[in-house]
């Protein structure tokens, strides 16, 4: 499959340092405009169009709620199809439904998987590339978190939301990366949390993992962007998912968010789908091994 995020053979040409295969990038002439048009490095005028997943296929983990399904719902909005998995089949088929059901231009499997789980997660790429011929995007989204402090928390639990939300990452990038490699290239999206960038009390085991997909994410771009498969990452800040909302007490009406203030404490789903529809697109072409923090809230100094 050829995107406009890849390199074609003629602008690999263009791009070589005439000493090696090594591709390098020459950013003096990014981009002009021609009337209101703009044109790329190649000459290849830039619209909204960067922007479409239309025709793609996605595969988002642990997308029956929160960031997933609003994920899965925008790409299907776009025209992409989409995978939604879960580790219980009876909790992704109404989101599935749901989609198929709506006038969105993609349409919606939906498979059961645990991302624990290699083979589980080999099977999903599988069922994926059976069903509509191509994997273009996998997004690592799949988590599990708890709050306690450090001396109550048990080995069994760190192990389970390590294994979760570090080696479900790693699982569902070396499938959908064996794949892509092999198949012109595709983007990861890895979802972290602010919490994998600061300590935060009662949240260990969570910040711990998260961190380390921070890490695993830039280390990942580095080994594969040669195979054309842009790796980036995510890291929300406080989002009123279900889960959340319970958690912490948050009411329903206490999501609504006020646009007139900049002090913004608590985003929604939508927001961070918006974001990983654009590292999706070909609009994101320049962005590899980046981690995208979405938190409504300016970083202060100190």
């Amino acid at each position: 499959m050829a995107d406009d995020h890849r390199s074609s053979p003629d602008r690999s040409n263009d791009l070589s340092d005439g000493s090696s295969n090594r591709r390098v990038h020459d950013v003096s002439n990014c981009h002009s405009t021609v009337g209101s048009e703009s044109i790329d490095r190649w000459g290849t005028p830039m619209t909204t169009s960067q922007f479409s997943l239309e025709g793609r296929t996605a595969i988002v983990t642990g997308s029956s709620s929160g960031l997933g399904k609003a994920m899965v719902e925008r790409f299907a909005d776009d025209g992409a199809n989409v995978v939604v998995t879960s580790r219980e089949l009876e909790n992704v088929d109404p989101v599935a439904n749901g989609i198929n059901e709506s006038e969105a231009d993609g349409r919606a499997i939906a498979v059961e998987c645990d991302v624990r789980d290699r083979e589980s997660v080999d099977d999903l790429v599988e069922r994926t590339v059976e069903e509509f011929g191509s994997l273009d995007v996998f997004i690592n989204n799949a988590g599990a978190s708890f709050q306690a402090p450090v001396a109550e928390i048990s080995e069994n639990g760190w192990k389970t939301i390590v294994d979760i939300n570090l080696h479900g990452t790693f699982h569902g990038c070396q499938a959908a990366g064996a794949y892509m490699r092999e198949n012109g290239g595709g983007k990861i999206i890895n979802i972290a949390s602010v919490a994998g960038q600061r300590g935060s009390r009662r949240m260990s085991p969570y910040g711990a993992a998260k961190a380390a997909v921070i890490n695993f994410t830039s280390s990942l771009a580095a080994d594969w962007a040669e195979d054309d498969v842009w790796v980036n990452c995510i890291a929300p800040g406080l989002v009123a998912t279900e889960g959340v909302k319970s958690q912490m007490g948050v009411e329903d009406d206490a999501a609504e968010i006020d646009r007139t203030t900049a002090d913004r404490t608590i985003g929604t789903p939508e927001e961070v789908a918006d974001l990983a529809q654009f590292l999706a697109s070909p609009a994101s072409s320049y962005i590899v091994g980046e981690t995208m923090t979405i938190k409504g809230t300016p970083r202060l100094s100190e």
